[in-house]
């Protein structure tokens, strides 16, 4: 009985699976409640006859619950729930016991008991099996991949609320919702009837603002009650922000954490579009981000929404009417120098959407990998398990005698001797993917002094992309041998300018370009570090000195492109200062001897010149 309450448990969270395969879970459960249903009616039915029946001395009524456990173990499938089903088994051994075998004086007996220890042997190691993998599947994603997750999923967050009506006009659209809901309630006291399309509008099923990845934020107080459509309608699990931030990788249980990836893999960025007047849709969802250029034209409508009319920024104020202070605290600290000016610039904001699209998407495929690659190490496993099983199965039997077991032994020895390089390369590629784990997909990291762009990745190979869109595949084992750069993962990063000047330089000017060198980057808060290092690398030639400025970017390289952006501005900056501080470039004196000189044979010589004979 509990089997099948807990495979309809399966199927009401089962939602990311496919149509096709939804409707085969479903013909199943009706299938098992179905055959539950005839078993035990027939039993009920016949249950006096039955203790009078025997066949080979036992009681049909046991051979009926022996053929109702068999059904079971037919219709179960994968989840760990049913493996507890298959438990079931050690009843049915516990049928055929010596006491009846003595009763029955039938050697048969002993035959059906030894092949119901099989299968109760057979579906413990698979349980245990399921068990494992499961337990360290949910443990690998926890450690990989919560807290990318949990940051991803705020992020949307942020992007949905600030694109949506301020918390001013929520709060009093549900005033007016609490005032149409005590007029509703009057009515029936005055002997009214109300309509059921009034009625499902007017006491619609609450769903909270702070909900991510349901897609049923309520987009503006005009249209949050339509009375043409029942709003009570079914919304896709999401999971509310205030949960979001209660959970940590110590206590997000596997349930929620399956939640999680499955918002990210098959969900995507929104935004509520205020700009839809005439929308009359039910469901109202909301715009998907899915380029680039979208995540430009959002970031340009976000701004419009928050920021002032006429302002040029956003500031903690202008936040404060969509968010909670201590979100709005957290959301400033999200942009690119607006924790130190109090700011948000269009540019910042333009930047921080497209980066939280580019995340979003690279972490939405590194799931999707690590699911396959999880799946066909599950298929590997089951492949061993069941090796594992039959070998039991002939020790329980006994079948398996010495010279069987002799003969196995020595062709496992050829299939070592032939397979074993290869089984070799497949566990170092397993240890490398899950165990040492050093990129995600999208990750930019440096091989051989090659950088490159994880693009995909599997159990045996990883592909990546070059600078010039070339795909490399690399074999896991070849790159468990190489050292790894992955900018991803690093800190802030440090870069470094070097330049010469002529060493007869005066020591002001060397000063001045100092000065003006470090205020630059000083006042370049959100891309540089404060503090930079100028320092005399070395004197070259007795004629040249060479300068290195050493500073550090509030980023890491994951972002090349912006990388020398910044490095650019830089160098023009300093190209500018060498120029206005009239900053010469002088070659070493060399000095030329003049051995002999041909006649002058051109009239046009200049005046101060005098005709000498040789």
């Amino acid at each position: 009985m509990g089997l099948w309450m807990t495979r309809t448990k399966d199927l009401a969270w089962e939602d990311a699976l496919p149509d096709s395969a939804r409707r085969y879970l479903i013909a199943l459960t009706l299938l098992q409640w179905l055959s539950l249903i005839v078993l035990i009616g027939d039993s009920l039915h016949s249950l006096y006859p039955l203790f009078e029946l025997r066949t080979c001395g036992i009681e049909a009524v046991k051979w009926e619950y022996l053929a109702f456990r068999v059904c079971i173990l037919v219709t179960a499938s994968e989840t760990v729930s049913n493996c507890l089903g298959w438990s079931c088994f050690a009843g049915m051994a516990l049928l055929f016991d010596e006491k009846v075998e003595r009763v029955t004086k039938s050697d048969k007996l002993k035959y059906v008991t030894k092949v119901l220890v099989c299968l109760l042997a057979g579906t413990f190691v698979w349980l245990v099996k399921t068990l494992i993998v499961k337990v360290l599947a949910s443990s690998f994603h926890v450690i990989k991949y919560f807290d990318r997750i949990q940051e991803s999923l705020f992020y949307q967050y942020v992007i949905e609320t600030l694109s949506g009506p301020p918390l001013i006009e929520i709060k009093r659209t549900e005033k007016e919702d609490e005032r149409l809901v005590d007029e509703v309630r009057k009515l029936p006291n005055a002997g009214a009837t109300i309509p059921p399309d009034l009625k499902n509008a007017a006491f619609p099923t609450a769903k909270s603002r702070r909900v991510i990845g349901s897609g049923g934020l309520p987009r503006s107080p005009r249209r949050s009650i339509n009375f043409s459509q029942p709003l009570n309608q079914k919304l896709d699990d999401g999971i509310t922000v205030d949960h979001l931030h209660k959970l940590n990788p110590k206590n997000v249980s596997a349930w929620n954490m399956k939640r999680l990836m499955n918002i990210v893999r098959h969900g995507s960025l929104t935004t509520l579009d205020e700009q839809i007047e005439d929308s009359t849709r039910g469901d109202e969802k909301a715009t998907q981000i899915i380029s680039e250029v979208e995540a430009k034209a959002a970031a340009k409508k976000i701004f419009q929404n928050v920021a002032g009319h006429g302002s040029k920024n956003i500031y903690v104020q202008d936040l404060t009417r969509f968010l909670r202070d201590d979100e709005a605290l957290r959301t400033m600290s999200l942009f690119e120098g607006a924790s130190e000016s109090g700011k948000i610039s269009k540019t910042s904001l333009k930047n921080w959407v497209v980066n939280a699209f580019r995340e979003r998407r690279a972490l939405a495929l590194t799931l999707n990998d690590t699911k396959t690659a999880v799946n066909k190490l599950h298929q590997m496993v089951k492949v061993m398990i069941i090796l594992l099983i039959v070998v039991l199965w002939l020790l329980i039997l006994g079948i398996a005698t010495t010279k069987f077991l002799v003969f196995v032994s020595s062709q496992l020895v050829l299939v070592a001797f032939v397979f074993g390089n290869t089984c070799k390369t497949v566990f170092e590629a397993i240890i490398f993917l899950f165990v040492v784990h050093p990129f995600d997909v999208g990750d930019r990291c440096e091989i051989d002094g090659v950088e490159m762009v994880v693009e995909e990745m599997n159990i045996l190979t990883t592909v990546f992309l070059r600078y010039d869109n070339s795909k490399i595949v690399f074999p896991n084992g070849v790159l468990s041998t190489k050292p790894i750069n992955n900018y991803y993962r690093s800190p802030n990063m440090g870069d470094g300018v070097e330049f010469c000047i002529h060493v007869s330089t005066p020591a002001e000017k060397i000063a001045a370009i100092k000065h003006r060198i470090t205020s630059y980057i000083e006042n370049k808060k959100e891309h540089w570090c404060a503090q930079p290092m100028i320092v005399v690398m070395n004197v070259e030639g007795l004629d040249r000195v060479r300068f290195a400025v050493w500073l550090g970017h509030k980023m890491n390289f994951q972002d090349i492109g912006e990388r020398w952006v910044r490095r650019s501005l830089l160098v023009e900056e300093m190209m500018k200062t060498f120029q206005e501080l009239d900053l010469q470039y002088r070659l070493f004196p060399v000095d030329i001897n003049v051995c002999s000189m041909p006649s002058v044979t051109s009239t046009r010589v200049p005046s101060n010149w005098t005709a000498t004979t040789s």
